[in-house]
C-alpha cells in the first residue's frame, strides 16, 4: 500500500515545517499526480508522488478535507481494482490516512460524496497509510515532461455541486 514503483526514485523535496501530508490512490499515477498539481500547485501543494500519491501540502492555504473532495471529483471511486481500461489492484481507489483527525474526514467526505454524488456506489478504501516508496525518477511529472503522454480517460474533473458540510 502506498508504493509507487520498485524503489530508487527522486530526492525528497525539502518540506517546510509545518506541512501536512495526504495520501491517495486513484488509479493511473500519472494522470493522477498531473491533475494534483495542475489544480493546487500555486494554492500551496509543495509536491506530489505517485501511484498512490503522497501529497504534502500547506495547511494553511489547502485543507485536508478540499484535497479529498477533488479526489472524489477527479476519478471513478465507483469500480473495484480499475480505472477507465486499466485493471488491477494497483488501480483502486483509496485514502490512506496519516493520523486520527484524517482518518474522521476521510470518513466523512467519503460518506458525503457516496450520499450525495455517486448514490451509494463507491468502492473506496480508507486505511491507514503503509510504508511509502518513491516512483522511479521517469515517473516524477510524466505527463509535464511528457505531455502527449497516456493519461486514464477516467481522470477529469467531475462538475458535481459541493458537498453540503454537516
Amino acid at each position: 500500500m502506498g508504493v509507487t514503483g520498485s524503489g530508487g526514485g527522486s530526492p525528497r523535496v525539502v518540506v517546510p515545517e509545518g506541512a501536512e501530508k495526504a495520501t491517495v490512490g486513484a488509479g493511473c499515477f500519472w494522470g493522477v499526480e498531473h491533475l494534483y498539481r495542475k489544480h493546487f500547485g500555486d494554492k500551496g501543494l509543495y509536491d506530489a508522488h505517485n501511484e498512490a500519491l503522497l501529497i504534502y501540502y500547506d495547511p494553511t492555504k489547502i485543507t485536508y478535507r478540499q484535497l479529498l473532495e477533488f479526489f472524489y471529483r477527479m476519478h471513478d471511486p465507483t469500480t473495484i481494482n480499475r480505472q477507465g481500461p486499466d485493471t488491477g489492484n494497483n488501480y483502486r481507489s483509496g485514502i490512506y490516512f496519516h493520523n486520527e483527525e484524517q482518518e474522521k474526514i476521510a470518513k466523512e467526505v467519503t460518506k458525503q460524496a457516496n450520499d450525495q454524488w455517486y448514490k451509494g456506489r463507491i468502492v473506496t478504501e480508507v486505511v491507514p497509510a503503509g510504508p511509502w516508496w518513491d516512483a522511479e525518477d521517469y515517473h516524477q511529472k510524466y505527463l509535464n515532461k511528457n505531455p502527449w503522454g497516456y493519461e486514464c480517460p477516467s481522470h477529469f474533473l467531475r462538475p458535481f455541486e459541493a458537498l453540503e458540510q454537516k
